[in-house]
């Protein structure tokens, strides 16, 4: 078998299903856009225009889509495939888990249908099986940090694409960050006329260069406008991945608070962060910066549909507002009794104002401190800790421990002749191994375990490739933990994975190779 994540359920059948220029394909109105998806697939490297069609003629080979609201699967996105010597089906109950069968009927195919030409000399054909599958998480993300290096809009899509070849449903986008901040505001046009460039980056590591910095001497920048971003929220709804925003908040501030000064806490005009590591410029709390950060998510609101907005919350010094005497009487005002009650503070407001808006906040896991808001979702980074109590207590949870999801991260642990990370180690056996559920969490708390994400912070990766390098083939494995069963077959995966990473080559992806 090639299906990487590895489904539920394959029974293998005698016989092959072969593609050739007569197959149709069978779609209503409400099947046509996964349809036309697979089509755009299958076409250039087989040269066939493969006709739509609503109705099955006797005796045409065809591939049939079919919406089952009655199909015995769990949840929305699960699929069954089967695979007949003259007809294909792919049964779901919405489009989203068509297209997971959809991909998984592509990767039975020969690797070569994923090339971009004609490719002559090679028999299209599938082995017959029935496929029964559904995933174990809600949540299947990938991350992509564009704020530390910007990303081109085209890679960005590449980016999309991968996640759905392995049924990844949710791309996280981190846009805003000391470095940079990549996404167009309108009300608030400095945020990318400043904010978007710094005049050079850091050479080397920053824990080694932290006393004595050397710099590139390069201006570095970009940002997606608002109609970059439409597109790309809707190239990735095509692929059924849902686009969540990250706009950073209190911390992780500094090239907002370069745009528009009044933002900050000091009177020192700031420029675009040039540097790692976590900063002390954050925004102040005043009504006036609550306020500008509501009106930058009106913008957001209105470019992305997602149920979840991201408002950041991690790495959030506290110095500045300890120091500032507005800040303090802020504080008394509002009688909290420190300054993390004062971030609690901040989250809940945007938590209400999102939730007034039909959206939900989710955030990491420092918004726990200082008490956690309502209605906000944890994702846990620093290790498992904040997920456990979160889902203890009732919050809804996204699982993204470094320990486990951070592929920045070196690869082996004898990192001579790699690539420079940011530090730590994450073999693709460990990634492979995850189990997002701890076992400290109460069985009838489970469920607010929403699923697992694979982070790409880029502070060491200033170009696609490097992101590629990174990224594959952990990101292939943990999208094995998202989607597949809780048992785990690390020898049963490798091999699985040959397959994968011949689609990959022939994508152009730029995976480390697996000794």
């Amino acid at each position: 078998m090639t299906i990487v994540p590895k489904p539920v359920h394959v029974e293998l059948k005698d016989g092959k299903f072969i593609l050739d220029a007569e197959t149709r394909l069978i779609a209503g109105a409400d099947t046509a856009p996964v349809a036309r998806m697979l089509a755009q697939k299958l076409s250039p490297a087989t040269g066939f225009w493969f006709r739509q069609v609503e109705e099955v003629i006797p005796g045409q080979k065809c591939i049939v889509f079919h919406l089952d609201q009655d199909l015995a699967i769990p949840g929305l996105e699960g699929y069954r495939l089967t695979v007949q010597p003259d007809i294909v089906t792919i049964s779901a109950r919405s489009a989203a888990g068509l297209w997971h069968g959809a991909v998984t009927f592509l990767q039975l195919l020969p690797a070569a249908i994923f090339r971009q030409a004609k490719m002559e000399g090679i028999t299209w054909s599938a082995p017959c099986m029935d496929v029964v599958d559904y995933p174990r998480f809600g949540w299947r993300g990938g991350m992509l940090d564009c704020a530390r290096h910007f990303m081109p809009k085209e890679f960005v899509k590449k980016y999309i694409d991968l996640l759905s070849l392995h049924k990844m449903n949710s791309f996280h986008w981190h846009l805003t960050d000391d470095q940079g901040w990549r996404i167009e505001i309108k009300k608030y046009p400095r945020l990318t006329e400043v904010g978007a460039w710094r005049k050079q980056t850091l050479v080397g590591h920053w824990r080694e260069n932290k006393d004595n910095p050397r710099y590139d001497g390069k201006p570095h920048g970009g940002f997606y406008t608002q109609e970059d971003i439409r597109e790309i929220v809707q190239y990735a709804a095509e692929r059924y991945i849902n686009v969540v925003p990250e706009i950073e908040m209190p911390g992780h501030a500094q090239a907002a608070i370069a745009a528009y000064p009044e933002l900050g806490n000091l009177s020192d005009r700031l420029e675009v962060f040039q540097t790692w590591g976590i900063n002390p410029n954050v925004f102040n709390v005043e009504e006036s910066t609550i306020l500008f950060l509501q009106d930058v998510l009106t913008e957001v609101l209105d470019l992305f549909p997602s149920q979840f907005i991201h408002v950041g919350g991690d790495e959030c010094p506290k110095q500045q507002w300890q120091e500032s005497a507005a800040a303090q009487k802020r504080k008394h005002e509002l009688g909290l009794k420190d300054e993390h009650e004062l971030q609690s503070y901040f989250i809940r407001r945007m938590d209400t104002f999102l939730t007034e808006h039909g959206r939900r906040l989710i955030g990491w896991d420092e918004i726990l401190e200082g008490g956690l808001a309502q209605n906000a979702t944890v994702m846990s980074w620093r290790g498992e800790k904040g997920g456990i109590e979160s889902a203890n207590a009732g919050h809804d949870v996204v699982m993204a421990p470094n320990t486990y999801t951070y592929f920045d991260y070196y690869q082996v642990s004898d990192p001579v002749g790699e690539p420079l990370a940011i530090g730590g180690c994450i073999p693709l056996e460990k990634a492979y191994l995850y189990e997002p559920v701890p076992k400290e969490i109460s069985p009838e708390k489970v469920h607010h375990i929403l699923g697992v994400q694979g982070q790409i912070w880029t502070e060491y990766l200033p170009t696609p490739k490097a992101v590629e390098y990174m990224a594959y083939p952990r990101m292939s494995a943990l999208a094995e933990v998202a989607w597949s069963t809780a048992d785990k077959d690390y020898s049963d995966f490798l091999k699985r994975l040959k397959s994968q990473l011949e689609r990959l080559s022939i994508l152009d992806v730029n995976y480390r190779k697996v000794s």
